[in-house]
């Protein structure tokens, strides 16, 4: 089953446990309830509003099912992460064979996640009818490790044609930056569930290395999904909507439930995250030698969607 990421965006809101659901009230007024949802359905809790309240009980009881609790600040990036330390019943075996990996073994997973997202950048460029080859063209020049920044080359090319020239990557931006901030955030939510869930270290990266990142194997596992994530935001922009709402959230948590192309058949992207993850697991214990990585294309929703009528 595939879980539910809810967002709590409002400052007058206290969330509680009862009886195995999230409950959600207001703290003005009458205090009303405003929803529950039950617990074993929750993929990741996102809290993106500074007047939040809520219990110990309800971080426990997310721990327990492995679903992280993500803490967001003004421009709506994840600061704040809390993750279960218990996410597999063999996760002391998987880290330590984590641990053990060998550089060379690092770099080549690298590679193949690099060379993964270029092709679902080049996927992205052709849905929204921009060039693609100078994408494709880099794609068989990354090396094991990518020494050469093949990545970057090919970021600096990819937001351009996307976005338009004038476009330039923000974190603290607004407008379409503050969107790819939120989807990117939801992103890495579910990816930290597939990561913990499948018994691997988030802190334990294939190629990021910033002392100060306690997600370094989440960022490094989300890099061929982010397009995903862009075309959205290009979609919303040619829909008239240019800031972080109530509704472009909805739309940019939607995009992990699409289905993309696998090697056996069509499957959500939170599952394919899910997968990835698990691959790389089995990887580190030698019983596979390449990850499970989404064939090149767009989740099938979302390319329809951008097809003329």
């Amino acid at each position: 089953m595939i879980g539910r990421i809810v967002e709590i965006a409002d400052d007058r809101r206290h969330l509680f446990v009862n009886r195995g659901f999230l409950v959600v009230r207001d703290t003005e007024g009458e205090r009303k309830e405003l929803g529950q949802v039950p617990l074993d359905d929750i993929a990741a809790v996102i809290a993106n509003a500074h007047g939040l309240s809520y219990t110990n009980n309800l971080l426990v009881a997310l721990a327990e099912r492995g679903a992280p609790f993500v803490l967001c600040g003004p421009n709506h990036n994840a600061v704040g992460m809390l993750l279960s330390i218990d996410g597999h019943h063999v996760q002391a075996k998987r880290i330590e064979a984590q641990i053990a990996a060998s550089l060379p073994v690092h770099k080549r997973l690298w590679a193949s996640v690099v060379k993964s997202k270029l092709e679902q950048q080049a996927a992205a460029l052709e849905a929204a009818a921009a060039p693609t080859a100078p994408l494709l063209a880099l794609v068989n020049k990354v090396k094991s490790g990518d020494p050469d920044n093949i990545e970057g080359q090919g970021a600096r090319r990819y937001w351009g044609l996307l976005f338009g020239s004038a476009f330039r990557r923000d974190q603290d931006g607004d407008g379409v930056n503050a969107l790819l901030n939120y989807g990117y955030t939801v992103l890495r939510s579910a990816t930290a569930r597939a990561v913990v869930s499948a018994g691997l270290h988030p802190s334990i990266g294939l190629h990021h290395s910033n002392d100060a990142n306690a997600m370094r194997l989440v960022d490094d596992l989300m890099e061929p999904f982010r397009p995903v994530v862009d075309l959205k935001v290009w979609q919303l922009l040619g829909q008239g909507e240019l800031h972080v709402t109530p509704e472009t959230k909805r739309a940019l948590v939607r995009v992990l439930h699409d289905d993309m192309q696998t090697s056996v058949g069509v499957t959500p992207v939170m599952v394919c995250m899910q997968k990835l993850a698990v691959s790389l697991a089995q990887v580190y214990l030698g019983e596979r030698t390449k990850l499970d990585l989404p064939l090149p294309g767009l989740p099938l929703a979302l390319a329809g969607s951008l097809e003329p009528d």
